[in-house]
C-alpha cells in the first residue's frame, strides 16, 4: 500500500504528527498569549498618522457643525417666492406627493417670514436668522440639493453619521479616524461635543465606531465650562507618581490580555491616554489664554451665544492640536429643544439661530486669520429639512413637518470652493430637482477632501468588505 494511504502508525509517528499538527497549534497559541502580554507597549500604535490614498489632500481635519432636529432650508438658504404667493393654500398636484409624519393630506403651504439678503460676491440670499454666516458666505458652498431616505429622527441621524438607517455601524468620525489616525498624541482623535439639554432620539450610537476597533470610538465631552472632569492631578501627587500608577495598572491589565481584544486594548490604551491628557492637555481647555476680542468674537460670556460659542472655540483649539474629527451639536433633549420645528417654525428657529449664528462665523473667521481653514473641512447641517406644507396646532401656531426629499447643507474651508451654491428644489422647496446629492455624496466628498478613496477605506466584517458610502457615493464635483 502506498504511504500515502498508509492507516496504521507507530508510536513514534503519532508523535511526530502530533507535534507538527494539534500539538504544534497549541504551542503557537502559548506563545501567541505570551507575545500579547508582552508586547502591547511596543505595538504599533492604531491611531498613529497614516499616509492617505491621495497625495497632497487638501484636508487634515472636519469639523462638523451639527444642527440636530432638521433646520429649515426655507427659513435659512432657499428662499421661496412661490411658497409665499401660495401661503394658505393645498400643495399644487404637480409638486407631487410627500411623505411626512405629522402634516395632514389637507395641510396647507406656510409661507415664511423671514426675509433674505444676498451676500458676497456671487450675491448668494442668506436668511436674517442667519447674518453673521451670510458674511462668511464667499468661503461657503450651500448644497441646495440634499436628500436621505428617512423621515424619522433617529434612522435619518444614522443615515447621516454612519450612512445607514440601522444602529451597529461606524460613524464617518470613526472611519475617518481608522484610515487617518490622528496627529494629537495627548487627546483624543475624534470628539463629540453634545449640546447640554440632553441626549437625541439616534442617541450615542450614532457616533459610535460599530465593528471598527474601539480604539475608533469617539470621546463624548461632558456639557457646560468644564467639558473633562479630573484633568488636574491630585493634590499632593506628583506626576513621576501618577506614571507609576499607571504603569502599575498597564501590568496588571497585560498580565491577562488576550490577542485580539480590541475592547480590553482600547480600555488599556486610554489609561496612558489620560495620564498624557492630565500631564499636557489642560491648557487646551483653559479658555483664559484666548484673546478677548476672540473670546468677543464667539459670543462666550454672553447669551444665548456662551455655550455654543465655547463649544466651537474649543473645536477650533482641539483640531489646532492634531484632533481628526470634532462633532459640535446645537440641540438636544426633547422637541423644541432641537431645530425640531413642529409646533412654531418662527419661535424655534429665531431661538435656534440666535445660539448658533455668531459662534459659527466666528470658527470660520477665526480658522480663516489663523490659516487652518485651508485644512480644516467645516460641515454644517441636520439630519433633515422641514416640509413646505404647515403643521397646524390648536392655538393657531403653525410649524413645520420633518422632510428628507430636499433640503440643505452646507461645507467650507479644506479645499472647498466657496461662494457658490449647488442644486435645487423645485418652486416650493418640496423635492430636490436639480443636482440632487444624498448623504453618501457628502460622506464621499469629505472623504475625497481628506485624501481617501471610499473604495479603499473598507473593513472586512461578516464576509463582506464594509464601507462609509454603503455602495458608491460620488463627489460633489462642483465644490472641490
Amino acid at each position: 500500500m502506498a504511504k500515502h494511504v498508509q492507516w496504521a502508525r507507530t508510536r513514534r509517528e503519532l508523535l511526530r504528527d502530533s507535534c507538527c499538527g494539534m500539538g504544534y497549534l497549541a504551542l503557537q497559541a502559548m506563545v501567541g498569549r505570551e507575545m500579547a502580554r508582552a508586547a502591547p507597549s511596543a505595538a504599533a500604535n492604531p491611531l498613529a498618522p497614516k499616509p492617505p490614498h491621495v497625495a497632497d489632500p487638501k484636508s487634515k481635519a472636519v469639523i462638523f457643525l451639527f444642527m440636530a432636529g432638521g433646520p429649515s432650508h426655507i427659513e435659512t438658504f432657499d428662499p421661496k417666492p412661490l411658497l409665499n404667493q401660495l401661503h394658505g393654500q393645498p400643495r399644487p398636484a404637480e409638486f407631487g406627493e410627500a411623505k411626512y409624519q405629522f402634516v395632514k393630506s389637507d395641510a396647507k403651504l406656510l409661507g415664511t417670514k423671514r426675509t433674505f439678503k444676498r451676500y458676497g460676491k456671487a450675491g448668494i440670499p442668506v436668511s436674517d436668522l442667519l447674518p453673521h454666516v451670510g458674511s462668511c458666505i464667499d468661503d461657503i458652498a450651500v448644497i441646495r440639493s440634499c436628500h436621505g431616505d428617512m423621515v424619522v429622527h433617529s434612522a435619518a441621524q444614522y443615515e447621516l453619521m454612519t450612512g445607514r438607517i440601522v444602529p451597529g455601524f461606524p460613524s464617518m468620525g470613526s472611519w475617518i479616524v481608522y484610515g487617518l489616525g490622528s496627529e494629537a498624541e495627548s487627546l483624543p482623535a475624534y470628539v463629540v461635543m453634545p449640546d447640554p439639554d440632553g441626549a437625541l432620539e439616534a442617541g450615542q450610537p450614532m457616533y459610535m465606531n460599530g465593528f471598527l476597533p474601539a480604539v475608533y470610538q469617539p470621546t463624548t465631552f461632558r456639557p457646560g465650562d468644564r467639558p473633562v472632569l479630573n484633568l488636574d492631578l491630585p493634590s499632593g501627587v506628583q506626576p513621576d507618581q501618577r506614571r507609576r500608577t499607571v504603569d502599575f495598572i498597564q501590568d496588571l491589565n497585560r498580565a491577562t490580555m488576550e490577542a485580539h481584544d480590541d475592547e480590553f486594548e482600547a480600555r488599556v490604551r486610554t489609561y496612558d491616554l489620560a495620564f498624557r491628557m492630565q500631564s499636557e492637555a489642560p491648557a487646551v481647555f483653559d479658555l483664559s489664554s484666548e484673546s478677548e476680542s476672540t473670546l468677543e468674537m464667539y459670543g462666550v460670556g454672553t447669551e444665548p451665544t456662551h455655550d455654543y460659542g465655547r463649544r466651537c472655540l474649543l473645536a477650533r483649539r482641539l483640531v489646532e492640536q492634531g484632533v481628526r474629527f470634532v462633532t459640535v451639536v446645537s440641540g438636544g433633549g426633547p422637541g423644541t429643544l432641537q431645530w425640531d420645528a413642529h409646533q412654531d417654525i418662527e419661535e424655534n428657529h429665531l431661538r435656534m439661530a440666535a445660539q448658533t449664528d455668531q459662534p459659527v462665523a466666528a470658527l470660520l473667521k477665526d480658522l480663516k486669520q489663523r490659516g487652518m481653514l485651508d485644512e480644516t473641512l467645516v460641515l454644517w447641517g441636520g439630519e433633515f429639512g422641514r416640509s413646505p406644507e404647515a403643521e397646524t396646532r390648536k392655538d393657531g401656531s403653525a410649524g413645520r413637518d420633518h422632510h428628507n426629499l430636499g433640503f440643505t447643507m452646507w461645507m467650507a474651508g479644506g479645499g472647498i470652493k466657496g461662494g457658490q451654491t449647488v442644486g435645487e428644489t423645485d418652486a416650493i422647496g418640496l423635492r430636490a430637482v436639480e443636482k440632487p446629492y444624498h448623504f453618501r455624496d457628502i460622506h464621499t466628498t469629505i472623504l475625497h477632501q481628506l485624501g481617501l478613496d471610499q473604495h479603499k477605506l473598507v473593513y472586512p466584517h461578516l464576509g463582506r468588505n464594509e464601507r462609509l458610502t454603503l455602495v458608491h457615493g460620488h463627489v460633489i464635483k462642483e465644490i472641490v
